[in-house]
């Protein structure tokens, strides 16, 4: 049996994995029959109007509301709509996601100022002590994000969430018989698998799973997000230029809107971005927790440059790998040196490094660590509570992706590590293994 792109290996250690696969189709992506059929919908349809009038447009006609509230947003949306002008490799189906994207983005805002406006008393919300995870991407985070979300005691941010953190229902009095969101958030997921069957495997987004509070950041038009959809180095360029305070009071402000409507009120957060926004995060979040984790970059980037070119079938017909790695080599040198330029500003009683090694061969007991510096006594069903959570979520349990930075993109590992030798000093960071260790024994196209 063939599918298209596909390779599939028997794991170097089987008892750990069942089998891995490597991704053929990277440069020349092949879709399946529905990505297929949506590109040619999008090539025959009349393109939507990307301009900052057509999309705050298209999102009051969809909310029936108006106000969004500071004008200030504005500027960094034209910014963003000049960034997918100038993407000269983008499909009509990826500029047409990205239209949407905006829409929804704009549409969330016009909800979270029409509530604030009803409800000013929101402003009032307390966001005591909260448990704040940065690090790069792919370094555990999201693993470690759930682990810990899994506590009741905590509030948290669900993908569904996300995606739509005011409900409709809150603007009328008869309000919906049931809250959508849910069902939208899993229709959604449904035909994103359907594009991208392999996504569950390296980043999963089911509309229950716990998820990065930048999507709120995203609804004032300010945060690191934008890289993962296009080649925009004029945005990374802005973006880190700008003191990001007032974009980090901004997804404060969210939070307490979202804490009013459905509490409890101490949250665990996580995002990549904060490696490199120490200062902003503090000043937002002045009594926070905060968890730095630490992972060997070069496994970061055989991981996050693999994932980021195989969505790009969803905006690209090919993809120019060398150049991808090369924007997310510079893209994680930035993180990094940022975080050691940074790092002693978090206050050292609340503030906790944590190597991935050590999280994966002691899961419980990073836990551990975590809830005694967040003043969490770890109760006996707590215990049970991880320990279901863990087993449920076994770390390859789908299968496994071969990430080969070396073969797929043209780097240089040596290199890179020489490059990054000034982060792996800092935090004692050692070097992982080549991950691209695994026997052939079948191929399949998809």
């Amino acid at each position: 049996m063939r599918a298209a792109g596909l390779t599939v290996f028997m794991a170097a250690n089987p008892s750990t994995d069942a089998q891995a696969i490597r991704i053929a189709d990277l440069a020349r992506p092949i879709p399946t029959p529905t990505l297929a059929a949506r590109i040619a919908e999008a090539d025959a349809a009349a393109p939507p109007v990307l301009s900052e009038e057509g999309v705050l447009r298209a999102a009051c006609e969809r909310t029936g509301l108006s106000d969004f509230g500071s004008d200030d947003f504005r500027g960094r949306l034209r910014l963003w709509i000049a960034c997918v002008d100038q993407d000269a490799g983008l499909t009509a189906f990826g500029r047409a996601g990205l239209f949407g994207h905006f829409v929804q983005l704009a549409a969330n805002r016009l909800r979270v100022e029409a509530l604030l406006r009803r409800h000013p008393e929101i402003l009032e919300v307390q966001l005591p002590a909260p448990i704040i995870i940065a690090g790069l991407p792919r370094s555990g985070t999201t693993h470690l994000h759930n682990f810990i979300a899994s506590d009741p005691r905590l509030r948290s941010l669900p993908h569904w969430e996300a995606l739509e953190p005011v409900p409709d229902g809150v603007f009328s009095e008869a309000g919906e018989s049931e809250d959508g969101r849910q069902a939208r958030a899993r229709a959604g997921w449904d035909q994103f698998v359907e594009m991208c069957p392999l996504m569950p495997l390296m980043h999963e987004m089911e509309p229950d799973h716990v998820t990065e509070e930048i999507e709120l950041q995203q609804l004032d038009f300010s945060s690191y997000s934008l890289d993962w959809r296009l080649r925009a180095p004029a945005w990374r360029d802005f973006y880190l230029e700008q003191d990001q305070t007032p974009h980090y009071y901004y997804l404060r402000k969210v939070l307490q809107v979202l804490t009013w409507l459905r509490g409890p009120q101490r949250w665990v957060l996580k995002c990549p971005q904060h490696m490199e926004q120490f200062g902003p995060l503090l000043r937002a979040f002045p009594d926070g927790t905060f968890l730095v984790t630490h992972r060997d970059p070069v496994a970061v980037l055989r991981s996050a440059t693999t994932m980021a070119a195989y969505t790009d079938r969803l905006r690209r017909r090919e993809v120019d790998l060398p150049a991808l790695a090369g924007f997310w080599i510079d893209r994680i040198e930035r993180l990094l040196r940022a975080c050691v330029r940074d790092r002693e500003l978090l206050p050292r009683d609340r503030s906790l490094d944590i190597s991935f090694e050590a999280f994966m061969v002691d899961e419980p007991g990073t836990l551990r660590s975590v809830n005694e510096l967040a003043g969490l006594p770890v109760t006996a069903a707590i215990e049970r509570r991880l320990g279901d959570y863990l087993a449920a979520n076994r770390r390859g349990r789908h299968g496994r992706i071969v990430y080969d930075l070396e073969g797929d993109f043209g780097v240089d590992s040596a290199a890179l590590r020489e490059r990054f030798q000034f982060y792996y000093e800092r935090f004692g960071i050692q070097p992982e293994a080549d991950g691209r260790r695994a026997a052939p024994v079948r191929t399949q196209s998809a």
